[in-house]
């Protein structure tokens, strides 16, 4: 479907469907090659570097490359639409992935987290992608809308880690770089997704609303969304203060499981208990995304507190247990997943189309951030105080956004 002249007739609601059809897919794609590259990367920084002790530097490249360029991809996105934004994404993952493959190929660590950051970037432009799902999205569906498009993350996060053994020996074959098998895979699907959007993502979803919104200014309708910036500034605290909790509990898992569990079977805890999270976090967010458009946005939010609060309780006192840090890490993601989803929504409500995506990617940014932040605190805490005693530090900010909740509903 080719973009629509300015003036031409079209079905919202039907361009809307095919919309989420096309991101979700991308979606399914993205998390293919990022799920299947991701923990690679950790492997690569210790092989490189000779020092496991900065096999760390990979998920904090990924992180920073997010941050770096969610704010400028948001402002590509107001300008020339979610396609182009999107399909850049895609092109600075794939550039990732071939400075990946070099640096392992030439033994270049600093190379390495170059290109480990570009793929990071990559990903900020597929976390902006539940953003796109809400722009032409009614009020009754945006919640299920955007929940559509993460739940899609599911498919993508599963098959993606299971390629890795595949590409393994695909890339022996072929005498690629030792560990960097699995990036065809990643590079083939990142290849498509930029395909996907570039050919069917039409009409763009945000140019689209932006000529509405104009034609409606234009017509004098008065059913523009009025400005209420405390309620968005409350949404992307909430979407930042869930998203570090659930980084640094689930960050320091893995070390923690490693000291309770034998270690012959660690390797089979550790996917086991991140697989079943990751569940967690994608695998519901449509019922919340159904829960939040029918009870409201900061209900929803709320709910994903007692969640996180739940599996930080039972972390903190199951925390000798291998069945209590898997009961601790599913819930963590269901919590996740509701004030994510229900924030993410609440954050779009709230902000007039013209502001949509300056404060999208400040959202990302500052969710990023934290979650870095968040990550190497994670670790002194957890040195210090134990697996246990870093849970109940994480209750700090799950606090936080329950405040935060009563204190708009007060001006409310």
């Amino acid at each position: 479907m080719p973009d629509l002249a300015a003036g031409a007739a079209v079905d919202v609601a039907l361009v809307q469907r095919r919309t989420v059809r096309v991101l979700a897919a991308g979606q399914v794609l993205a998390g293919v090659a990022f799920g299947s590259t991701l923990s690679l990367g950790a492997l690569l920084a210790a092989d490189l570097s000779g020092q496991e002790a900065l096999s760390g530097f990979a998920t904090a490249s990924v992180t920073l490359g997010a941050a770096l360029t969610a704010i400028p991809l948001a402002r590509l996105a107001s300008r020339r639409g979610r396609r182009f934004a999107l399909s850049t994404g895609n092109v600075m993952a794939l550039a990732g992935i071939s400075v990946v493959i070099a640096a392992a190929a030439l033994r270049l660590f600093p190379l390495l987290l170059v290109g480990i950051a570009l793929i990071g970037a990559g990903n900020a432009g597929t976390l902006q992608a539940r953003f796109a799902a809400t722009d032409l999205a009614s009020t009754a569906r945006r919640g299920r809308d955007l929940a559509t498009v993460v739940w899609a993350t599911t498919v993508g996060g599963v098959v993606g880690p299971l390629l890795l053994a595949p590409g393994e020996v695909l890339g022996a074959s072929i005498g690629m770089p030792r560990l960097t098998g699995a990036y065809l895979f990643s590079f083939a699907a990142q290849a498509c997704a930029l395909a996907l959007y570039v050919l069917v993502l039409r009409p763009d979803p945000l140019l689209l609303a932006q000529r509405r919104d104009r034609e409606n200014a234009a017509a004098a309708v008065a059913d523009a969304v009025t400005d209420r910036p405390a309620l968005a500034r409350y949404a992307m605290f909430a979407v930042a203060a869930s998203h570090v909790t659930m980084a640094s509990v689930m960050a320091m898992t893995p070390v923690h499981l490693s000291h309770i569990v034998a270690p012959d079977a660690v390797t089979l805890a550790v996917g086991v208990t991140i697989a079943l999270h990751v569940f967690g976090m994608y695998g519901l967010s449509p019922v919340f995304g159904v829960l939040a458009d029918r009870i409201g946005r900061i209900p929803v939010v709320v709910l994903g507190q007692v969640l996180l609060a739940a599996a930080l309780a039972v972390a903190a006192t199951l925390s000798w247990s291998q069945a209590g840090v898997l009961v601790a890490l599913v819930l963590l993601g269901l919590g996740w997943s509701a004030a994510t989803v229900a924030g993410s929504a609440l954050l779009t409500e709230a902000t007039p189309l013209a502001a949509f995506p300056r404060r999208q990617g400040r959202s990302d940014t500052l969710m990023t951030a934290c979650a870095a932040v968040g990550s190497v605190l994670a670790g002194v805490i957890l040195n210090g105080a134990g697996y246990g005693g870093l849970a109940l530090w994480a209750l700090l900010p799950v606090a936080a956004v329950c405040l935060g909740a009563l204190w708009v509903r007060l001006r409310a």
